[in-house]
């Protein structure tokens, strides 16, 4: 076991950039946005957490890779906060985390609610196809050009 007063705010937030979202694994849950805070302390670690929208399913399982992600580096007294205010929004996103969604074939959010151009071809001869995506804050689009359906993280 690790005493939490020898361990640094800095390192919990490096160790939680290897926690990946479990909707979309290839954003770390610190480049999502959603780990608000950080605090270690005699009584251990408290981690912050604003969930991506009221109800949002995967909450649980996030608390639960990040207490284990903490307990692997021998941390065992970790304790959670839920921040609803201010909530969540999309430009919390860190710019890594928007480029990895663009990698991964996800569009990221822009001001002007719909994609910029495809994740794919990069065409901005793009079309939405459903307001409803493979989660709740994606919409599904596709690309007129190279044909391929691609997912719209939604702007909140």
């Amino acid at each position: 076991m690790v005493e939490a007063q020898t361990i640094s705010e800095a390192q919990v937030w490096e160790w939680l950039e290897d926690v990946p979202d479990p909707e979309i694994p290839v954003i770390s849950v610190v480049d999502l946005g959603v780990i608000r805070d950080v605090d270690v302390s005699d009584e251990g670690v408290i981690v912050t957490i604003t969930p991506t929208y009221s109800g949002c399913p995967a909450m649980s399982i996030i608390s639960l890779d990040v207490e284990l992600a903490l307990a692997k580096r021998g941390l065992e007294k970790v304790h959670f906060k839920t921040r609803l205010s201010p909530a969540w929004t999309t430009d919390w996103l860190s710019e890594k985390g928007r480029a990895s969604l663009e990698d991964y074939g996800i569009a990221p959010p822009q001001p002007a609610g719909g994609p910029e151009r495809c994740p794919h071809c990069q065409s901005k001869n793009v079309e939405k196809v459903s307001q409803f995506g493979s989660t709740a804050c994606k919409a599904q689009w596709r690309c007129r050009d190279c044909l391929e359906p691609f997912d719209y993280f939604k702007c909140i």
